[in-house]
């Protein structure tokens, strides 16, 4: 027995991105928030942000747990950026009527992928092909 594709149930509605968008919006919300825990105002970087290093004290133990903090805030800093990044890329594809389509190969990307990865910006098949560098 052969089982058919729904291809009416696998693409996006305007209520799909309408939802999509509310939800990255909010994610967006959020990110900008715990930026804000993680960095401060800093003219000199390209994004005006950069990690706080924190201020524990002068003794040996204080000053590497400022370390290790300062480490993480770093980290921290570029995942939540480059989430932010591609969040307002997806808003922007929603707005120009190109999100869900695939960058690479023109298809639609599905509305389950993007229901599970709004911010893909590549079908399956292109994304599996960019990985294993066909």
């Amino acid at each position: 027995m052969v089982i058919k594709k729904d291809i009416k149930n696998n693409e996006l509605d305007k209520e799909t991105i309408k939802k999509i968008k509310e939800d990255l919006l909010a994610q967006k919300k959020q990110i900008l928030i715990d930026l804000k825990d993680v960095g401060r105002k800093d003219i000199h970087e390209p994004d005006d942000l950069s990690a706080k290093f924190p201020e524990y004290g002068d003794k040996p133990d204080e000053n590497a747990q400022e370390i290790a903090d300062y480490t993480t805030n770093v980290a921290t800093e570029k995942v939540l950026e480059n989430t932010l990044r591609d969040i307002d890329n997806a808003l922007k594809r929603i707005e120009k009527g190109t999100y869900g389509i695939c960058k690479y190969c023109g298809k639609s990307i599905g509305k389950g992928r993007m229901l599970a990865r709004p911010v893909a910006s590549a079908c399956i098949e292109c994304k599996t092909k960019l990985q294993s560098g066909e």
